[in-house]
């Protein structure tokens, strides 16, 4: 019969093995064409494969294995249809029979445990007091110790990082290592941003079917301070600063694999709506396990918010080879002094942590100052949308 082998496919130059993360279909199935398969996770991104062909699936690996490029994980029998393999109809019933009546049921193994454990600290405590009454010379009655021991997996639960997690835990520990690494704050009144929402949300969404967030005003005010301020669109390659003249942002995503950050390229170029759209569909894949390396690759600067999660205040972490990253964090109500009267505002508390070695002080403030200039006067940002 006519097999068709499903191989780990490629996925890039510097990729050459992962961990099959999940299958979708069981071992047996029969699957149609372009169905979910499986799920890979490298130490990059986390791919899913589909079937090339309907048929009869058989698996030659197991979830949690780690498998090359290239290797055989499954055959597909293409010669085996849906309609051949669907089960038979079940046969009538038989007439009901008197069951026999079953015997005393044995007690549970977790049962039984647990009367030897009883029965073993019964023990243990009948030795123990026999210890105590027994004379003793003082060293001994120091050296007697508990040797009480959780059952296992009771209170840990132990697995092997995800070359993902890995990657991702090498990443942030290179980067404050490698970078000299200074973070510098500020705070943002988010009033006109969030007025702007208010009064337009509707038109916005019935004109281009997705709704006005927050960051699409901090990518187009990061875009615009970047302009101002060059030296934080640049970067160290060994002994050479290079410095870009493109600005594709990357906005760090959470998912379940960890957080990646999808590059959304030519901000310059697009509006308000493009942006939204284009980080909708880039988290979407990310959340989906559908992000490739072109997705990741080529960022200038990164946009992170730990705001959606409640956070006040944060040190964001480089992505390197970028110079810096800005940091969102939750709006809040707070007072403040406007024209010598105390006025409640929802104010965000914005983070610049940037890299030292090629970026000055003055420069990451002046950036920061641009970009919460930007942000509390944003007309000028839908303006040249």
């Amino acid at each position: 019969m006519p097999n068709l082998d499903v191989k780990i496919p490629p996925m890039g130059e510097s990729i050459t093995s992962g961990i099959l993360a999940k299958w979708h279909v069981k071992d047996g199935d029969v699957v149609k064409k372009e169905q979910a398969l499986f799920e890979l996770e490298t130490d990059k991104i986390t791919s899913e494969s589909t079937a090339e062909a309907a048929g009869k699936i058989t698996l030659k690996a197991a979830a949690g294995d780690e498998v090359k490029i290239g290797q055989v994980v499954a055959q597909i029998d293409t010669a085996v249809t849906a309609a051949a393999a669907a089960p038979a109809e079940a046969p009538a019933k038989a007439p009901a029979e008197a069951k026999p009546k079953a015997p005393a049921a044995e007690p549970a193994p977790a049962a039984r445990a647990a009367e030897f454990q009883i029965s073993d600290l019964k023990s243990q405590i009948k030795t123990s007091a026999a210890m105590v009454a027994a004379p003793t010379k003082k060293s001994q009655v120091s050296n007697l110790k508990p040797e009480i021991t959780p059952p296992a997996g009771a209170r840990q639960t132990r697995r092997k990082l995800t070359p993902l997690r890995q990657r991702i835990a090498e990443r942030l520990v290179a980067a404050q290592h490698e970078a000299a690494m200074l973070t510098t704050f500020n705070e943002v009144d988010m009033s006109a941003i969030m007025a702007i929402r208010a009064k337009y949300q509707e038109d916005f969404v019935k004109k281009n079917g997705v709704k006005l967030g927050f960051m699409s005003f901090f990518v187009k005010a990061v875009v615009s301070a970047l302009k101002e301020v060059p030296a934080i669109n640049a970067q160290l390659d060994g002994d050479t600063l290079i410095e870009n003249h493109y600005y594709d942002i990357g906005v760090a995503v959470s998912t379940e694999r960890g957080l990646m950050v999808p590059v959304i390229r030519d901000c310059a170029t697009l509006g308000m709506a493009a942006i939204e759209k284009a980080i909708a569909e880039a988290a979407a894949r990310a959340r989906d396990g559908k992000i490739t390396l072109t997705d990741l690759e080529g960022g200038v600067f990164t946009i992170t918010n730990g705001g959606t999660f409640g956070s006040l205040l944060s040190t964001p972490i480089i992505n390197p080879p970028q110079s810096a990253i800005l940091g969102m964090h939750t709006i809040q109500e707070r007072p403040v002094a406007l024209n010598g009267q105390v006025v409640i505002r929802p104010m965000m508390y914005v983070a610049l942590s940037y890299d030292h070695r090629t970026v000055d002080g003055r420069e990451a403030v002046t950036f920061l100052v641009k970009v919460k200039q930007a942000l509390e006067d944003p007309a000028r940002l839908l303006l040249s949308a």
